[in-house]
């Protein structure tokens, strides 16, 4: 982390050049999701009023989505605070008493989360049959241990033999399958449901790291991920309450919603307009003149900018507007970066980033939420997992596009039905995920219908009377659900993902070869020429900044990843501005 211990006399600091006039850097975040709003908070409430955020969506949150019917909150994305102890989500929302309502019943300490953990899971197979309780309880046993294995190549620096070829999917099946396969004492019939139990279980693993299968899962970097201690927790009136909390504390005219961003112009040093005049905001604009906290006669912030200032970076919306910064930090997901990132950064990102990029994996998991008139399931259960017999042998996860059902895991029971009716919430992650998102609602439901029907072997299961399901596979804001460490990635292409730019290093160098800048030019083909001198001056650190979920290198995949790391990099520039606000510049 830079610090700025120049206090502005020298001409050449290109820290204060142009604070002097200013007094405030302006900072630009890209994503209202949890990073951008705790970057965004953690700066205002350190004295940055410069700040602005860009959404393109029409909605806060990000990957939290908590959708109301009746009287009831379903959660479409984010659900559950992943441990308490010294988890900022937390206490944010114990503090603010989000759990009051939260029965004993949601505090489930179990590695793989449902949405109780009163009763007992339903282990069905395909030909309608319940496998016995004894009989999963060995296997679940078995996996547990193999499971505790994984974690121990990264955390005790174990070598990964070649045969696991280095993939978490890959070493626990064929461990598990070997065990059960050497056991002297079980029958070849109960050999066989274990067998094929294996593939259940690794199911439910991918959707939990969000993979299309846990083959593609790294075996040495897999312990890194860290879990916090305690329980986890549904909040019952809706994740989006947290986002609620954190975007309490930021003035409204701060977030722009439905401002998709196209190009991030950096390392500009003394770009600064010579052409046509930069047309100011519109009415409907956030951050236009509403009478609160605007000056009489302000230009609205970015529309236009004074001729001799100077600004390292450059945001370029998609309605063509240029907004100069001296900061910003990035918090769009792993998914968008790996579609857009060679038309997203300009001059293009350097080489060790985006192999980074590349590197690191993010997939689609999706949940199915299905609500029935009358529950046909018993009060002692709550999940349906869906065990297929034939697939006892199989050692892929992959299924062709008209079978994509097959990688439904199964269905977990929302409780208590006081709060949510008789709601099942399916999961189902992976390129199957996506064959899903592109099938109607009567598609769906009917297909699952169907595979109630077959593995609790009731042909009289009615069809539900509502159907809801996620699309974050689809979705162009997001493209996947969220990370997670990649065969042949590892915790250093997390750091190198959030490592801000320029690099201190060599500016020079930094630079990949992925998008070439014409010299002094600042537009896009898609937008009016809006030509920029390009001269050059001391480059100014910091200029674009990573946050969110995928840059964190312990809690990557969590909300509380999200949020810590929207705080590190507000930190990051806060630190950088410290002796400037002490001395009231």
């Amino acid at each position: 982390m830079q610090s700025c211990e120049s206090s502005g006399d020298s001409a050449d600091d290109p820290l204060s050049r142009g604070l002097r006039r200013r007094g405030q850097p302006r900072v630009v975040v890209i994503g209202a999701g949890l990073a951008g709003l705790a970057a965004a908070k953690a700066l205002l409430e350190q004295g940055f009023t410069d700040v602005t955020v860009l959404e393109a969506s029409s909605h806060i949150g990000g990957r939290v989505q908590s959708v109301k019917l009746g009287h009831a909150t379903f959660e479409l994305g984010a659900t559950w605070i992943h441990g308490s102890h010294g988890n900022p989500i937390y206490h944010l929302a114990e503090a603010s008493g989000l759990l009051e309502e939260t029965t004993d019943g949601e505090r489930s300490v179990g590695r793989i989360s449902l949405y109780s953990k009163n009763g007992v899971a339903c282990y069905l197979t395909n030909h309608g049959r319940r496998i016995p309780k004894d009989v999963v309880e060995e296997f679940s046993d078995l996996y547990n241990e193999v499971y505790n294995l994984t974690q121990e190549f990264f955390r005790h620096d174990k070598p990964v033999n070649a045969e696991s070829q280095n993939s978490v999917g890959v070493f626990t099946r064929e461990e598990v399958r070997n065990r059960i396969r050497n056991d002297p004492d079980d029958p070849e019939a109960t050999k066989r449901l274990k067998l094929a139990m294996i593939q259940q279980y690794l199911k439910v693993e991918s959707c939990e790291s969000s993979s299309h299968s846990m083959d593609e899962v790294s075996l040495s970097a897999f312990g890194e991920w860290t879990e916090i201690p305690g329980a986890h927790h549904i909040i019952p009136s809706g994740f989006m309450r947290v986002v609620e909390l954190l975007a309490e504390g930021i003035p409204a005219h701060v977030i722009q919603l439905g401002k998709p961003v196209r190009c991030i112009h950096w390392d500009q040093a003394s770009a600064r307009p010579r052409g046509p005049e930069i047309e100011p905001r519109g009415e409907g604009d956030h951050n236009h003149d509403t009478g609160e906290g605007s000056q009489g006669g302000e230009e609205p912030r970015g529309g236009r900018w004074d001729e001799d200032e100077q600004w390292p970076v450059v945001v370029e919306c998609e309605d063509c507007e240029l907004i100069p910064a001296d900061h910003v930090i990035v918090t769009v997901s792993l998914g968008v970066l790996k579609r857009q990132y060679t038309s997203f950064f300009r001059p293009g990102l350097p080489t060790e980033k985006v192999a980074a990029i590349h590197r690191l994996g993010i997939g689609t998991t999706d949940k199915i939420f299905l609500e029935f008139e009358e529950p046909f399931w018993g009060p002692e259960c709550n999940s349906l997992q869906f065990v297929w017999e034939d697939e006892a042998e199989s050692r892929t996860l992959t299924y062709p596009p008209e079978l994509w059902y097959r990688k439904i895991c199964g269905f977990d029971v929302l409780y208590p039905p006081e709060r949510y009716g008789h709601v099942l919430s399916g999961w189902i992650c992976g390129e199957e995920a996506l064959v899903m998102e592109k099938c109607d609602d009567e598609a769906v439901a009917e297909i699952c219908t169907e595979m109630l029907r077959q593995f609790t072997g009731n042909p009289n299961i009615p069809k539900p009377r509502r159907i809801l399901r996620s699309a974050w596979g689809s979705n162009p804001f997001f493209r996947g659900s969220y990370s997670y460490t990649q065969v042949g990635s590892s915790g250093a292409d997390v750091e190198k993902l959030a490592k801000p730019l320029p690099y201190t290093e060599s500016s020079k160098t930094a630079h990949g070869s992925s998008t070439k800048q014409q010299p002094g030019h600042l537009f896009s083909s898609k937008c009016p020429e809006q030509p920029l001198d390009a001269n050059r001056g001391a480059v100014k650190p910091m200029q674009v900044l990573f946050s969110g979920e995928a840059t964190h290198r312990k809690y990557y995949s969590t909300t509380h990843g999200a949020l810590l790391s929207g705080q590190r990099e507000a930190a990051r520039l806060i630190e950088m501005y410290r002796d400037l606000f002490q001395q009231g510049t």
